[in-house]
C-alpha cells in the first residue's frame, strides 16, 4: 500500500497523532503499539473527511443550513441534522479513498472471506473541551462487506452532524468545521461478556480502587446504560477483590443471522457473576498497567471472545473530582424518621439535591424538563444532555456507574443515582423527590438539614476569624457554587486542570501559531474564578506540571524529557526562567484579566522554587510582562522545598509579597518519601517532628518579615491538632477543600478564642 493518503494502520498511529485520527484512534494505536491486548485495525484519517467534504462541495451547502438554525428548538436541530446528514450520506467517495479503504479491508480480512469489522467514529479533539464530547457521534458493529462498510463509513461522518453534537458545537462557540471525524475499522470481538473499568472509583475517587463492571454480551448495552451491570471494586495495590455486586441480566444485544438483536436471558442464567475471578483479576491487572503507561486514570472499555480479554477503548478519566467534598453535599444528613425510601439504585454521582419529578421516557421529551426538575428516564444517551443540564439530579431505571448517565452526571456535577429498578413507575410527574448520589437513595419529598450538622454550620457561618480561610479550587464549573460558601479567598487557583482541559501542549500550540488560542481559553477560565470571588482574592499558582503528565498532552511527547524521577525534574520556577515561552503565556492571561476584564483581584504564586536566583529570573520575567507588585496584585512563592526553609530570609528579602506551605511536597521532601507510593506510603505524616519544625520556622520568618503566610496542602484539612498550632505560631491563613471550609473556620475561632 505505497503511496496511501487516506488510512493508516493501528500500528503506524499512537496519543500524539489526535490531529490525524481522533483521540479514539490515537489511544488504540498507543495500545496496539504498547502491547496491550487490542483487535487489529485501521483508521481511515480527518483529512479523508475534510477531502470528502471539499469533492462534493459540502461546507457552503452546510453552512447554508446551520444558518436557519434554531438552537432553542430541539426539532429545528433535528431538521437541519437530518438535511446535512443526508447530503453526506449522498455524497461520492474519491476513487483513491475507495481503493484504499477496500485494500486495508481485504488486508484485515483475510483471503477468504469477508471480516466483521466494527466501524468507530473518532473524532478529533483538539481546541476542544474534554469532558462533554463523549459519546456524540455513532458506533456500528458487525459491519460485513466492502459496499456496507463504504456505507457505514458516511453515516458515521454524518453523525458529526447529530443534533446533540450541533447544539455542543454551537454552545461552545466552536466552529462546525474545525473538529474532523477519522473512522476507525476494527476486527469485530464476538463479546460473550463485555464492560467497562476505571483505574480509579468514578464516583469517589478512591484511586486505591479498580472498579469493574460487567454484562452479558457486546457491551453497547453498557455504555448506554440500557442494562445494569455487576458491580465489582479490587484493590490496585495486591489485586485483591474488595467487593461485588451480582445483578439479574434479563437482555442481552448479541449478533443474530446479520443483525444485532437484544435477546432474552434465562432468568437463572442472567443471575450469575458475569464474569469469574480470575477474569477480574486480569481486567485489573490490565487497569494498572494502562494508567502505569498513560500517567492518568484510565476509563477502559473490554470484551471478551472464548476467554480472552480485548481492550476496544481508553480514555483518561475527566471527572477526577471528588463531588462530595467538592459540593459540601455531604453536610446535609436525610433524618429517617421524615423521609420515605421509594426506590434504591447504584450511586452514580454524589451529592444530595430535591426538586420536582419529570419523567421523560425519550430524548425527544427533553423540553419538558425546566431549571430545577429532578429527571427521571429509564436510561440517557447524548441526546439528554441538555435536558440534564436543567437538572438538578438525574435518576434512571437502569445503567451502572460507568453508564452514559453517571459520567455525564460526575461531570456536571449534580446527583445521580442509576439502576434504580421501576423509577419510572414508583415516581409521580411533578413529585417532590430528594436524590442522594452517595448512597444511592431516591426519597419522597424535600430534605432538610439534619439539626446537628444545621447548627454547626450556623455556629461556623457566624464564625468571624483573623486567620482567614481561603479555599482550594481547580474547576472553573465550581466557582460559582463555591464562593457563596464562608470563605476569604482562593488560596490555590491550580492551573493544571485548566491545562489538561485545554488538551494540547502550550508549546505545540506556540509551535503551530495558537499560543494566542492556549492564552484566549486560559483568560475566560481565570475570569470565571475571578468574577465568582470579586473582590476575594484568587491566587493563581502558575503552571507546575511534572514532564510525565506534559507529555500526556497532545504533542507532549515532542516537548519534554523522559525523567526517572520527574518530581525532582523540570518543573516549577527552573522550567519558566530557563524557557519561559509557556509562562509568558500564562503571565498575558494574567495580565488580560486584570486589565482588559477589571478583575484586580487575581493574584500570582510562584511554584517549586528551589534557588533564590531562580526566583529573581522569574521575577523580571513577571515584571517585563507588565504586571507590578501593588496593593492589588501580590506575588507569593510555594515554600515547598527544603531550601526554601533554610534560606526563607534570603527569598523574602528579594521581594515577595507572601508565601504559601505546600505542606504535601515538603512533608515528601524533609522525610525522603512518596505518599503515592503504597510500600513506604506509611512514614508520610506532617506531624512528624521534623517537619512541624518546618512549618514553624516559615511562620516565624514570615511573621518577622511581615510578608503573609498560609498553608494549601491536605493537612489542615484533616488535622485540627495542626491547624491549632499554625494559628499559635502565627499563620495569616490556610486554605483548604472546599468541604473543609466551615469545619476549619470552626477549628480557628475556638484556637482564635482560646489564646485571645
Amino acid at each position: 500500500m505505497k503511496g496511501k493518503k487516506y488510512v493508516l494502520w493501528f500500528s503506524e498511529v499512537d496519543k500524539e497523532d489526535v490531529e490525524k485520527v481522533g483521540g479514539k484512534g490515537a489511544n488504540l494505536g498507543e495500545m496496539a503499539k504498547a502491547g496491550f491486548p487490542v483487535p487489529p485495525g485501521f483508521i481511515i484519517t480527518a483529512q479523508s473527511y475534510y477531502t470528502f467534504l471539499r469533492e462534493n462541495n459540502l461546507v457552503t451547502k452546510i453552512k447554508h443550513i446551520l444558518e436557519s438554525a434554531n438552537f432553542e428548538k430541539p426539532e429545528s436541530l433535528m431538521q437541519i441534522s437530518r438535511h446535512i446528514k443526508k447530503y453526506i450520506i449522498q455524497g461520492q467517495m474519491s476513487e483513491d479513498l475507495v481503493r484504499e479503504i477496500f485494500k486495508s479491508y481485504q488486508a484485515l480480512s483475510g483471503p477468504l472471506s469477508d471480516a466483521l469489522v466494527a466501524v468507530r467514529s473518532s473524532a478529533t479533539a483538539e481546541d476542544l473541551p474534554t469532558a462533554s464530547f463523549a459519546g456524540q457521534q455513532e458506533t456500528y458493529l458487525n459491519v460485513k462487506g466492502e459496499a456496507n462498510l463504504l456505507q457505514k463509513v458516511k453515516m458515521a461522518w454524518a453523525s458529526l452532524f447529530n443534533e446533540r453534537a450541533i447544539f455542543y458545537r454551537n454552545e461552545q462557540k466552536f466552529s462546525h468545521f474545525k473538529v474532523g471525524i477519522a473512522i476507525v475499522v476494527q476486527k469485530m470481538v464476538q463479546s460473550e461478556k463485555s464492560g467497562v473499568m476505571f483505574s480509579i472509583d468514578p464516583v469517589t475517587n478512591d484511586k486505591t480502587k479498580i472498579v469493574i463492571e460487567a454484562i452479558y454480551g457486546l457491551g453497547e448495552l453498557i455504555v448506554q446504560g440500557a442494562a445494569t451491570p455487576d458491580h465489582y471494586e479490587v484493590s490496585k495495590k495486591d489485586i485483591s477483590i474488595l467487593s461485588k455486586s451480582i445483578v439479574t441480566q434479563k437482555t442481552m444485544l448479541k449478533k443474530v443471522g446479520t443483525e444485532n438483536k437484544e435477546v432474552k436471558i434465562k432468568e437463572l442464567e442472567g443471575a450469575k457473576q458475569k464474569i469469574t475471578e480470575n477474569q477480574i483479576i486480569d481486567l485489573a491487572l490490565l487497569a494498572k498497567k494502562l494508567e502505569k503507561h498513560y500517567y492518568f486514570p484510565q476509563d477502559v472499555e473490554w470484551a471478551i471472545e472464548k476467554n480472552k480479554i480485548y481492550l476496544v477503548q481508553t480514555r483518561p478519566v475527566t471527572t477526577t473530582k471528588n463531588q462530595k467534598s467538592e459540593t459540601g453535599d455531604q453536610n446535609y444528613v436525610l433524618g429517617t424518621n421524615s423521609y420515605t425510601l421509594i426506590v434504591k439504585g447504584s450511586p452514580a454521582s454524589p451529592g444530595i439535591a430535591s426538586g420536582p419529578a419529570k419523567i421523560i421516557k425519550s430524548a425527544k421529551e427533553i423540553s419538558i424538563i425546566k431549571q430545577g426538575d429532578v429527571l427521571v428516564a429509564p436510561q440517557t444517551n447524548p441526546d439528554f444532555v441538555p435536558a440534564m443540564k436543567k437538572a438538578v439530579a438525574i435518576v434512571t431505571n437502569s445503567g451502572g456507574r460507568t453508564s452514559h448517565a453517571a459520567i455525564v452526571s460526575r461531570e456536571l456535577g449534580i446527583p445521580a443515582v442509576v439502576g434504580a429498578e421501576g423509577a419510572t413507575k414508583v415516581v409521580k410527574n411533578g413529585m417532590v423527590i430528594t436524590v442522594n448520589g452517595l448512597t444511592g437513595e431516591v426519597f419522597k419529598g424535600a430534605y432538610l438539614v439534619n439539626e446537628s450538622i444545621k447548627n454547626h454550620l450556623q455556629t461556623s457561618s457566624r464564625a468571624r476569624t483573623k486567620t482567614k480561610v481561603y479555599v482550594n479550587l481547580a474547576q472553573p464549573d465550581l466557582a460559582e457554587k463555591v464562593a457563596k460558601l464562608h470563605t476569604d479567598g482562593v488560596g490555590l487557583l491550580r492551573a493544571e486542570f485548566i491545562m489538561a482541559n485545554i488538551g494540547t501542549h502550550p508549546k505545540k500550540m506556540v509551535r503551530d501559531g495558537k499560543g494566542y488560542i492556549f492564552t484566549q481559553k486560559l483568560t475566560e477560565k481565570l475570569v470565571v474564578f475571578c468574577k465568582a470571588f470579586s473582590p476575594r482574592p484568587v491566587v493563581y499558582r502558575a503552571s507546575d506540571f511534572k514532564t510525565n503528565e506534559y507529555r500526556n498532552l497532545v504533542g507532549g511527547k515532542d516537548f519534554e524529557p523522559h525523567e526517572e524521577n520527574p518530581m525532582l525534574g523540570y518543573r516549577g520556577a527552573f522550567r519558566y526562567a530557563s524557557d519561559p515561552d509557556v509562562f509568558s503565556l500564562e503571565l498575558e492571561a494574567i495580565k488580560r484579566v486584570r486589565e482588559k476584564h477589571g478583575y484586580r483581584n487575581l493574584w500570582l504564586m510562584i511554584p517549586f522554587v528551589r534557588t533564590v536566583k531562580e526566583l529573581e529570573g522569574v521575577k523580571k520575567l513577571v515584571e517585563n510582562a507588565g504586571l507590578k507588585r501593588s496593593a492589588t496584585f501580590k506575588l507569593w512563592i510555594m515554600t515547598e522545598v527544603p531550601s526554601n526553609v533554610i534560606l526563607l530570609e534570603d527569598f523574602i528579602k528579594l521581594g515577595i509579597d507572601g508565601v504559601s506551605i505546600g505542606s504535601n511536597d515538603l512533608t515528601m521532601l524533609i522525610l525522603g518519601t512518596d505518599r503515592d507510593n503504597s510500600e513506604v506510603a506509611q512514614i508520610y505524616d506532617e506531624r512528624n517532628p521534623a517537619v512541624l519544625w518546618a512549618f514553624e520556622k516559615i511562620i516565624t520568618t514570615a511573621k518577622k518579615y511581615n510578608v503573609t503566610c498560609s498553608m494549601c496542602g491536605q493537612a489542615p484539612s484533616q488535622y485540627p491538632d495542626l491547624v491549632e498550632k499554625l494559628v499559635q505560631w502565627g499563620i495569616t491563613s490556610v486554605s483548604v477543600s472546599p468541604d473543609a471550609i466551615d469545619v476549619t473556620r470552626k477549628n480557628i475561632a475556638l484556637v482564635e478564642k482560646k489564646i485571645g
